[in-house]
């Protein structure tokens, strides 16, 4: 332990002397963030650009903030477990590689509830416009050139209407949006406007209402379940941490003496983990459900 200490000793004071214009951890978040947006997938770049246009990117103190918490807590757990400083130093360097991935998750419910709007907006807008063109083409056109919509939903309306145009028709052009954003209320919209246009419907007003009553009802049930998950995934957090707190309990019946002792055995200590790494993916699950798609199938 005391070896690792010196490492870490030497190390600060190196990048100090190297660069005493910055702060040491000013340099290291800036290396970290290079590196990562060299390898980081190209979905968490797109994400991450998108949060940060929206306002919700982190900031270097909130990443500060989350690697001390993360580190902090996994280092307080291992030693509550193990008595080990060795051990706490080796689940603190776990839980702050998670970091970035938790980052990740969140970034992408933000970027989900982003797509969300926008392909609310898209489907209410070409209703509307179709009620005074009575083609579907033209109301694309409409949403287009409305300055209503942002990218990425702009740039696909762009390839359906240059899609209907060298196809003549608009089935390529609905597939493609289906495929890509596969919601109930872009499949149904589309739905009845190949009716319309296919067979020649009449009397499509009270059609069309009906499909923005039922967006508006679906909007409506997505915010809902938005505020509920949120509210469960505050007490689930709490929960799962208060588990890793069993231990204690077990300290408590035994005596701190005879525990010590008996996590001196092997097997003991193996089971000491596998509660730890049981826990550890009973939160990550719950985490990774809380930022799923928003309103997506």
């Amino acid at each position: 332990m005391e070896l690792i200490i010196m490492i870490v000793a030497i190390v600060f004071i190196y990048v100090y002397r190297k660069m005493p214009g910055n702060t040491p951890y000013k340099y290291f978040t800036e290396v970290a963030s290079n590196v990562y947006e060299k390898y980081a997938p190209y979905s968490y770049k797109v994400v991450r650009q998108k949060a940060k246009e929206l306002g919700q990117e982190y900031s270097t103190k909130q990443y500060i903030v989350q690697i001390i918490l993360f580190g902090g807590i996994a280092a307080g757990i291992a030693f509550l477990y193990f008595y080990s400083l060795l051990w706490a130093v080796a689940y603190a360097v776990v839980a702050i590689a998670f970091v970035p991935y938790v980052n990740y998750l969140k970034y992408k419910r933000v970027y989900n509830e982003y797509i969300f709007e926008e392909v609310q907006i898209y489907c209410t807008n070409v209703i509307m416009e179709f009620n005074t063109t009575q083609s579907f083409v033209k109301s694309l056109e409409g949403v287009r050139d409305s300055g209503i919509l942002e990218e990425p939903l702009l740039q696909d309306v762009k390839t359906m209407i240059d899609m209907a145009y060298a196809n003549g028709t608009i089935d390529e052009s609905i597939k493609f949006m289906n495929d890509k954003y596969p919601y109930y209320m872009v499949r149904n919209m589309h739905q009845l406007f190949l009716q319309i246009t296919n067979e020649g419907a009449k009397d499509s007003g009270d059609s069309l209402e009906n499909m923005m009553q039922d967006i508006d009802m679906l909007v409506e049930g997505v915010y809902r379940d938005k505020m509920d998950r949120a509210s469960f995934y505050k007490k689930f957090v709490t929960y799962g941490l208060a588990l890793y707190l069993l231990v204690m309990f077990m300290q408590f019946l035994l005596g701190q003496p005879s525990y010590i002792k008996m996590v001196n055995l092997w097997y003991i200590q193996l089971i000491l983990h596998a509660i730890i790494w049981i826990n550890s993916y009973f939160l990550y699950s719950g985490t990774k459900f809380y930022n799923e798609d928003i309103g997506a199938e």
